[in-house]
C-alpha cells in the first residue's frame, strides 16, 4: 500500500513517542511510596500488583472505566482509602503524585528530531486512550489538536474520538495520516474511520510474530524520521 499526501499528521502517545512500561512502573512505585506515609493501612494490606488486580475487578462495573483510567484509579484509591477509615479527599493528593510521575516519560531518540522537522511541514496532532499531560511533557506546542479519551469521553478504536481530532483539524479524513503503534486501536481504528495510518513497530517484528494479520496498514516504519518521506 501506499500513501497519498495529507495535510496533517495524528500521533498516538504511548509506545509510539515514548516507552510507557517503565512509566507507569515508576509512576505506581511513586504512589506506592507515598501511601506507604500518607495511607500506610492501606499500603500493608494492598500491594501495588493488588491494587492491579482491583482495578481490573472495578474497570468492569462501570462503562466509563473502559475509557477513563484517571477515574477508574480515582474511584479505586477512593474506595481503598474509605475502606481503612482514612480520608477518601486524600485520593487527589495521591492521584496528583501518580499523574507527576505519570508525566516523567523518557522520549525515544528518534521523536524529537522528527517532530521537529515535520512541523515545518504540516500540521500535527495527538489522539490518545492514557492521560499523559503534554503539557507537562513539553511536546505541547508541536500539536494543533491533543484528544485524551478520558476527557473526551470514548477511546480508540471508537470512530468518534478520530471524528473529533478531523473536525478541530478542519481537515477530511483523507487529508490525515494517522501514526501509531497498535494495529487495532490506532491503525485499523483510524483506517475505519476514514485516514491513512502508518504502524509504528519499533521492534522489527518478523512476518510470524505480527498479531492481526487482517490489519494492513497503508506503511510499516520502525523510527519516526521515514515519516519524512510521505510529507
Amino acid at each position: 500500500m501506499t500513501i497519498k499526501p495529507v495535510k496533517a499528521i495524528l500521533f498516538d502517545l504511548d509506545e509510539t513517542l515514548w516507552p510507557v512500561g517503565p512509566v507507569i512502573q515508576h509512576a505506581e512505585n511513586s504512589l506506592f511510596q507515598w501511601m506507604t506515609v500518607n495511607t500506610p493501612l492501606v499500603a500493608q494490606n494492598y500491594s501495588i500488583e493488588q491494587m492491579r488486580s482491583q482495578r481490573k475487578e472495578m474497570m468492569l462495573t462501570n462503562p466509563r472505566f473502559q475509557y477513563d483510567l484517571w477515574a477508574l484509579r480515582h474511584a479505586m484509591l477512593t474506595r481503598l482509602f474509605a475502606e481503612h477509615g482514612e480520608d477518601a479527599s486524600k485520593a487527589d493528593l495521591a492521584m496528583a503524585v501518580f499523574a507527576d510521575a505519570r508525566n516523567k516519560v523518557s522520549l525515544f531518540d528518534d521523536v524529537l528530531p522528527a517532530l521537529d522537522k515535520l512541523q515545518q511541514k504540516l500540521v500535527m496532532g495527538s489522539v490518545s486512550n492514557g492521560f499523559a499531560d503534554l503539557k507537562a511533557i513539553g511536546l505541547a506546542p508541536y500539536f494543533k489538536v491533543s484528544i485524551a479519551a478520558h476527557t473526551f469521553g470514548c477511546a480508540k478504536p471508537d470512530p468518534r474520538i478520530f471524528a473529533a481530532a478531523c473536525e478541530a483539524l478542519q481537515l477530511h479524513p483523507r487529508d490525515i495520516l494517522f501514526v501509531g503503534d497498535d494495529l487495532l486501536l490506532d491503525v485499523e481504528g483510524a483506517q475505519k474511520a476514514g485516514m491513512q495510518a502508518v504502524w509504528v513497530d519499533r521492534k522489527q517484528l518478523q512476518t510470524h510474530e505480527i498479531p492481526y494479520p487482517h490489519v494492513k496498514p497503508q506503511a510499516v516504519v520502525s523510527e519516526l524520521n521515514a515519516l519524512l518521506e510521505w510529507v
